[in-house]
């Protein structure tokens, strides 16, 4: 158990000792103060006395005598403060912090197994801004479910078939007569897919040749299927450069071309039992008596639509994995189809219907409105990348002149795709991110940037240091800065089960840049090097401390903590 668990504990031990509260109305009610008060808990009596809640907290607070943890009780008005042993406490984070290094904040292995379905960019189209929230998005929370304890498995759905991928055949065919690239093919197809794109929606004789592509991509037609896997490769290929820039490797990658066969068979089979009907030629359930209108599932020409292919997805899922969940992390666009996907699942009785779970977010958009691939107002993954790259090299020899040019463009690349990631994660994910370049590029302020540079300076600090100090004597450690930071350090833990159970990376984006703003502060006001020698040793173990939580914060959300910049 960690030392904040044991404060929380001590609490409710005291508070039960006296009031005999339901334990579980204890664990929610319970709350950290505003800084003002200066407590460490507090017990709200609102709900446990209606009529008089600041008699309760005044009489319940005289009862209770400090022990454990716990050095002072007090009432507030109708709180309950509960303040720590701060020489005990404090003393017992830095040692916990210390000891476990690398795994400060983790807990212990759950049986739980959570699949987690994320990026999702189709083949024979660019990767672009979009992808990048949903990939940073993902693999943060992967990491922070692995953290917390959970194994996961992280999985892909790409749509390789399909009108997308029929129009970038076509313009690969008719446009270019199939001549090849000689490198970046599939950074190429992308602007291929955008020139047929173009092309075909102002000419019915080009439409009704894509159209007929699509068909025999479906059909499996021998005349195209080669093309359509020597392209598809080229996609792969590069996303896989891409991944690699994030961090990502995946358990599995399914694509609609595999589901799109059974997923058929799914939808006949519901015909049979009536659950769906025929329409117009077409297959489709009807789903209005749950205001979510009808869906098509097959087209009248039997071609799977996305509901039917996801029928399959799931069964080969739970199939292959068996797991206790699956996030799929997609877009609020997606929000009425994943609501009428996961009724269909219910209504055909499928037994795992109420462990699929939709973490939808917000898009990203540009200040000029909506992002609209087919008419090219996308910000390209490799236009974000260069051009925060090329700020971050400014950034990174302005502070370090003197540094050698490989040192230099490698810490800028840490730096660079540290604030695309942090910039994708650090909002909450119903939040729309108006994608706007001078707040991207920032580098003050709450950005991957001040924190990694937050680390740095610890590191500086400890390398300043040629003795190792292994003890210290934490009753030093007294100032409002130094207990503020002591504080802040001691709520990682609970900030990543809080982050892992609700599906919220941004909660540790958020952390760690309090911790950053409060190390700096620390920094700022309190001597560590020209301190007297106890008082060094202790700080200098705060500074660690820090140092390794802020590493461990980053390390969460996929962002290297550069220990130079």
């Amino acid at each position: 158990m960690n030392p904040a668990e044991t404060f929380r504990k001590d609490v409710i031990r005291l508070i039960r000792g006296k009031k005999k509260i339901p334990l579980d109305k204890l664990e929610k009610i319970l709350e950290k103060p505003p800084e003002n008060i200066g407590a460490d808990l507090a017990l709200p009596c609102f709900t446990l006395d209606k009529k008089n809640p600041v008699e309760f907290a005044k009489e319940l607070a005289s009862r209770i005598k400090p022990s454990g943890m716990v050095k002072e009780v007090n009432f507030y008005g109708p709180y309950v403060n509960f303040y720590a042993d701060w020489i005990k406490l404090g003393g017992a984070v830095l040692k916990q912090i210390l000891r476990e290094k690398d795994n400060y904040g983790s807990s212990k292995p759950s049986k739980e197994k959570i699949m987690v379905e994320f990026a999702h960019p189709n083949t024979h189209k660019a990767f672009h801004i979009g992808h990048m929230r949903n990939i940073s998005l993902g693999e943060s929370l992967c990491r922070t479910l692995e953290y917390a304890g959970y194994k996961v498995f992280r999985t892909n759905y790409q749509g390789d078939i399909g009108p997308h991928v029929a129009k970038c055949i076509w313009g690969f065919l008719k446009l270019h007569k199939g001549r090849e690239p000689k490198k970046d093919k599939g950074k190429w197809l992308g602007k291929v897919y955008k020139e047929a794109s173009e092309r075909i929606a102002k000419n019915a004789k080009y439409e009704k040749e894509m159209r007929e592509i699509n068909t025999k991509l479906y059909n499996r037609d021998k005349s195209i299927m080669s093309v359509w896997k020597k392209t598809g490769q080229w996609s792969l290929e590069r996303f896989d450069e891409i991944y690699r820039d994030f961090g990502v490797k995946f358990n599995r990658l399914y694509f609609e071309s595999e589901t799109e066969g059974p997923g058929k068979e799914i939808v006949m089979n519901l015909l049979k039992k009536g659950i769906a009907k025929e329409s117009d030629g077409a297959i489709v359930i009807d789903l209005k008596k749950h205001d979510m209108g009808v869906v098509v599932l097959l087209t009248k020409d039997r071609i799977s639509l996305y509901h039917a292919k996801d029928l399959s997805l799931a069964e080969m899922q739970y199939k292959e994995y068996k797991p206790d969940r699956i996030v799929h992390v997609v877009g609020s666009e997606q929000n009425l189809y994943f609501m009428q996907l996961f009724k269909i699942l219910e209504i055909m009785k499928w037994k795992h219907f109420d462990k699929e779970f939709h973490l939808s977010y917000g898009l990203v958009n540009l200040e000029s409105g909506k992002m609209k691939s087919r008419e090219g107002k996308v910000i390209l993954y490799d236009e974000v990348k260069d051009k925060i790259i090329k700020l971050a090299l400014k950034e990174t020899r302005k502070r370090n002149p003197k540094a050698a040019k490989k040192e230099t463009e490698k810490i800028a690349n840490l730096v660079g795709m540290g604030a695309l990631k942090y910039t994708m994660i650090s909002q909450s994910p119903e939040k729309v991110i108006i994608f706007n370049w001078d707040k991207v590029l920032n580098f003050d302020g709450d950005t991957a940037p001040y924190i990694q540079y937050s680390h740095a300076r610890a590191c500086s600090i400890m390398g300043k240091v040629k003795k190792s100090h292994t003890k210290f004597d934490a009753s030093l450690l007294d100032k409002k800065e130094e207990k503020a930071l002591i504080s802040h350090l001691m709520d990682f833990p609970g900030t990543v089960s809080n982050a892992a159970r609700d599906y919220r990376p941004h909660y540790v984006a958020n952390y760690a840049y309090k911790l950053a703003t409060i190390f700096n502060d620390f920094y700022q006001s309190v001597p560590v090097l020209k301190a007297d020698p106890k008082t060094m040793a202790a700080r200098l173990s705060l500074v660690k401390a820090t140092r390794i939580t802020l590493k461990n914060s980053l390390g969460l959300l996929g962002i290297d903590a550069p220990e130079k910049m």
